[in-house]
């Protein structure tokens, strides 16, 4: 049986244009309001990721860190996303779920604990920043068990031979980290160059589907279009951070932002 996150990326391919796929961080700026934020989201994208709050994190940029210290401020605790996903499925056509977060988070939860709560809610991916290849063998390997994508990162300072391991072993879908940055800055080469780097990893096995993160903007997203996926996370928690200062409902701000990505790549 074909997973949520393929049969996405397949319905985009029909349609002609790459999936969108949104980042937001669990519990910002609470629990309720993260999830009214995902529903808000949920008709413009085509996959959702879902951050865990963490206080000292690896390759997040400031607007994320902002929106992970607001959460973790306000009581956040693991558990609490699987309350929000749980709710957000209870919607009408909810998008794949993929949780992005840290080992330590998952170590401490328990791994079988934490897949047996994945799997309750329908959690379809897991992208994990601090368990690289070839040490998530293990960990991935319980993931594909419970028919949960677990998603590989490649770098561009990955050696060919690295990728071509990592892509073997990998699931349905492999993100691509654009540049040697934090998330959220400005991109340090050219969309040409990314899509070079890109076309080069796909080439390796054309049937995976491949995603494009970090730096991924209102500006950025047309010029990147022709990847499988596009990855818009700290836009995004920037908008909820602008709202909030000045006082206006991040829900709907949040739905118009994501409304207008969708348009500039259709």
């Amino acid at each position: 049986m074909k997973s949520k996150i393929q049969l996405a990326f397949e319905k985009c391919k029909k349609e002609k244009r790459p999936a969108l796929i949104s980042y937001t961080v669990a519990s910002d700026p609470n629990q309720k309001k993260s999830l009214r934020i995902l529903s808000s989201i949920s008709p413009h994208v085509d996959l959702a990721e879902i951050g865990f709050p963490f206080s000292t994190p690896i390759g997040d940029g400031p607007d994320i860190q902002t929106s992970s210290f607001r959460a973790i401020k306000n009581g956040f605790k693991l558990r609490d996303i699987f309350k929000i996903i749980k709710e957000y499925n209870k919607i009408n056509n909810p998008k794949p779920i993929i949780l992005m977060g840290y080992y330590n988070m998952i170590y401490q939860y328990g791994e079988n604990n934490f897949l047996k709560d994945c799997k309750k809610v329908g959690v379809s991916g897991i992208i994990c920043v601090d368990l690289p290849w070839p040490e998530n063998r293990i960990f991935a390997k319980k993931c594909k068990k419970k028919s949960i994508n677990f998603i590989q990162l490649v770098a561009p300072t990955t050696t060919k031979n690295r990728i071509k391991k990592i892509i073997r072993e990998s699931h349905d879908m492999v993100y691509y980290i654009s540049m040697l940055s934090t998330t959220g800055g400005k991109l340090k080469v050219s969309p040409k160059k990314i899509l070079e780097n890109y076309n080069k990893i796909k080439k390796i096995n054309p049937k995976k589907n491949y995603v494009i993160g970090f730096g991924i903007t209102d500006k950025t997203i047309k010029s990147l279009k022709s990847a499988d996926g596009l990855v818009v996370g700290s836009l995004l928690c920037k908008t909820i951070t602008n709202s909030l200062k000045m006082r206006q409902n991040p829900v709907t701000k949040i739905g118009k932002v994501v409304y207008y990505l969708k348009k500039r790549i259709i």
